[in-house]
């Protein structure tokens, strides 16, 4: 997962979102066999070369995307509608996570151990093997890149499969990082979940990488189970937003707009759903029905999921909430659906209980602080929360006590870079992204080597 800050949001599309024709074709269960075979065999060769030159061939590979940039963010936005100007700014932060990559990868070490004086001690990072990594649509170059960056230069070999829905740009993606490796290192396999399954089903696989839906995670980690295989999962949220009474609604409500509207709700953590003040609910729903009026509309991946995100939304209405604004499908080409803001909403709503992902701010009024605290804790997920609030009280409380690996106070977005959080609960398992993602495609070996003692050896040499 990349940092997602404030991206361009705003820049109207030229057309509507109109997929590139011809897809790739799908791969046949036996070229999902052959890519791990080859991976395989390619692997001790891999893990023997030098940390340095793997960095080098992964600055080679960033270089290589950074120079077709353009084509990339053109595929994206072909592909899943994303704003152009948006998924450049996505194509460049991969470009910059392999190069973060290629410079750690060769620094990545273990640790000496203080044993004996007469041997030494040590522990060591070894490459897992062959990893298979499952990447999603909705950052799809920046994602890959950091799990694709983090397994290859610590010495495994990988088969990478990007999601259904844009897959021109994961063949071209792979095909420009393959070219600086060995044969055999990056290899890209094409098609739907059943061609996930079918990868996460191997035992010849070493460790399963994924980010995307919560169902998907969770199939994963039964094959995992059965298989040995380690499980590396993000498999999205159910972020809450918590807006205290002591802030200015009107900022709030800005924050609140921009953590659910931006990239029309398709991020790993956009806001799902806000908790608000008694005290200021009324002026807030006031500014934040004003934002989304004013907000741009951005088409959805696609019809599915637009009639995924609306179904969330006419369930809501027909148990009590009410749609300010938005909330219908609109008429015309593209899949847009338009910034939503629902209020009256409760916690048994699907809306509040379950990963929306789109342009849907559902908004639940509630007494006191600590009780929106505690509803935003009342929930499966724990990928990130964000809280509004001038009490430095109320921001220690809510970074200890809020079960989510991210937790954001006074801004829904930003972050500095290195930062690595560990999901809880649905949300998936292990670290994503930055530094320790190294030590994820990696496990320890201890060693101990023994001096072999004099005496020993004078009684092999009479014999």
């Amino acid at each position: 997962m990349t940092d997602m800050r404030a991206l361009d949001t705003h820049r109207p599309l030229d057309r509507p979102h109109s997929p590139p024709e011809g897809s790739p074709p799908v791969s046949s269960e036996d070229e999902v066999a052959g890519a791990i075979r080859t991976a395989r065999a390619a692997q001790p060769g891999w893990a023997a070369t030098p940390a340095a030159e793997r960095g080098a061939a992964l600055r080679s590979a960033a270089a290589s995307v950074r120079a077709h940039a353009e084509d990339l963010a053109k595929l994206v936005s072909a592909e899943t509608g994303r704003p152009f100007a948006s998924a450049e700014e996505g194509v460049l932060a991969g470009v910059s996570t392999l190069e973060q990559y290629a410079e750690l990868g060769p620094v990545h070490g273990g640790r000496s151990l203080l044993g004996s004086w007469d041997a030494m001690d040590f522990m060591v990072p070894e490459p897992r093997g062959v990893v298979v990594a499952l990447t999603p649509w909705n950052d799809p170059v920046a994602v890959a890149c950091g799990l694709l960056g983090a397994a290859l230069v610590t010495g495994n070999t990988v088969v990478h499969k990007a999601s259904e829905r844009c897959p021109q740009t994961g063949v071209l993606l792979n095909r420009l990082m393959a070219a600086a490796f060995p044969d055999g290192v990056l290899h890209g396999i094409t098609g739907d979940g059943s061609v996930g399954a079918l990868l996460a089903a191997d035992r010849d696989v070493d460790v399963v990488a994924h980010v995307g839906g919560t169902a998907t995670g969770r199939a994963i980690a039964a094959a995992t189970a059965l298989t040995g295989a380690k499980a590396l999962l993000e498999n999205g949220g159910n972020d809450p937003l918590v807006v205290d009474a002591d802030v200015d609604p009107v900022w709030a409500a800005g924050q609140a707009a921009l953590g659910a509207f931006t990239n029309a709700g398709q991020l790993c953590t956009s806001v799902e759903r806000i908790f608000v003040h008694a005290a200021i609910a009324d002026e807030f729903l006031d500014a934040l029905c004003r934002a989304a009026h004013e907000w741009t509309p951005q088409p959805l991946v696609d019809e599915r999921q637009r009639e995924h995100v609306h179904q969330h939304v006419a369930e809501a209405v027909a148990d009590g909430a009410t749609a300010l604004t938005g909330g219908s499908v609109p008429n015309g080409e593209g899949a847009f659906y338009p910034a939503t803001v629902l209020a009256r909403c409760t916690p048994g709503m699907r809306v509040m209980r379950e990963e929306t992902f789109g342009p849907v701010a559902p908004v639940r009024v509630v007494e006191s602080f600590a009780q929106g605290l505690a509803e935003a804790a009342e929930d499966d997920h724990g990928l990130a929360a964000t809280v509004l609030t001038v009490s430095m009280a109320h921001a220690q409380q809510a970074w200890r006590t809020l079960p989510v690996g991210t937790v954001k106070v006074n801004a829904v977005f930003g972050g500095a870079p290195g930062g690595a959080a560990q999901p809880r609960g649905l949300s998936g398992t292990g670290f994503g992204y930055g530094p320790e993602l190294l030590d994820e495609m990696t496990t320890t070996k201890v060693v101990h080597v023994a001096q072999i003692q004099p005496s020993s050896q004078a009684r092999r040499a009479a014999s």
